[in-house]
């Protein structure tokens, strides 16, 4: 039986936000940058100044500490495109894909959410079945996780994902430039790939990719019947034959590749969430993945007045 979102957000607060708020000094700063995303201009240093805005490249060569400005956000809205068509209910171990992604979405959530900003979602099953329109109360991400809940009824075989539905629907819903998370495993049509790139230049995109080992590697379990859960078709194949495993795999690459290629020519950023991973270890590099961002972001381009003082310490170094 599924965990009931209350029972669901109470154990994500006790076992994960809890541990990842000692991990993270800040955990709001550091993972989402409050405060605001563009660099605005660099000043000294003043008295009380948050010595985090300090700009060791700039201080290094002026010899002096300058601080970072940004231009600030009044406030964060959050977006979570989820993908919840019926390959996401794929899983080899203990958990679901949708499970992973309905814990992952319920987590980010409660981070954002507790800090006074705002959360909204499309999800998509077999086409944008709703949009949940942004707010910032504990109730809202309640919502967002009930609605992720796996159907009573498993839903009929029909036509394959078509992820660019959720993706256009996405470009012309969510005007306000915002964090966008598009959770989905990707198994999809092709030709979402320039509606996802189509986004990120508008916002700020994670692609949050679901995966589950198997995926990747059939095992040994002799003959089995695998299901194409998009479209209901059925084969009866010999998991035990070592050359129709090794094609398998090869295909899998393959596939793996050309995704992987795809999600970085799109601009946006990625992560990946397995199966049989630990949630806070997701986080954790989600964390990092924002500090990675944040610095390539706050790479400062001098003021003139600035650079004419710094390129003679350049040229001496």
């Amino acid at each position: 039986m599924p965990e009931s979102p209350e029972h669901l957000l109470r154990r994500l607060e006790w076992t994960v936000l809890r541990r990842l708020d000692g991990l993270l000094q800040g955990d709001y700063r550091t993972l989402l940058r409050g405060g605001g995303v563009d660099l605005a201009d660099l000043r000294e240093y003043q008295l009380f100044d948050d010595v985090r805005h300090i700009d060791w490249n700039v201080t290094a060569r002026l010899q002096q500490p300058y601080v970072r400005q940004f231009v600030e956000d009044r406030d964060l809205t959050a977006w979570f495109l989820l993908d919840l068509s019926p390959s996401v209910d794929f899983g080899s171990g203990e958990r679901s894909k949708r499970e992973v992604s309905q814990a992952f979405a319920g987590a980010l959530a409660r981070i954002v959410t507790r800090h006074g900003n705002r959360v909204g979602a499309l999800f998509y099953g077999r086409r944008v079945d709703h949009v949940l329109q942004p707010s910032a109360t504990r109730l809202q991400v309640l919502e967002l996780l009930r609605r992720m809940q796996p159907p009573a009824q498993p839903p009929v075989a029909a036509t394959p994902t078509a992820l660019a539905e959720l993706l256009d629907a996405a470009a012309g819903i969510i005007r306000r430039r915002s964090l966008v998370f598009v959770v989905s495993d990707f198994i999809s049509t092709p030709g979402w790939a320039p509606s996802l790139a189509r986004l990120a230049r508008r916002h700020e995109l994670i692609a949050v990719r679901v995966l589950d080992p198997a995926e990747m590697a059939l095992p040994d379990v002799g003959l089995v019947t695998v299901e194409d859960a998009e479209t209901g078709e059925q084969l009866l194949v010999d998991a035990a034959d070592p050359a129709f495993r090794a094609r398998y795999a090869a295909i899998a690459e393959a596939e793996e590749n050309s995704l992987r290629a795809a999600l970085a020519e799109s601009g946006a950023d990625v992560l990946e969430l397995a199966t049989d991973e630990d949630l806070l270890d997701a986080l954790l590099r989600f964390a990092d993945l924002r500090r990675q961002r944040a610095r390539l972001k706050a790479s400062p381009r001098l003021p003139a007045h600035l650079r004419e003082r710094a390129e003679p310490l350049g040229a001496a170094a």
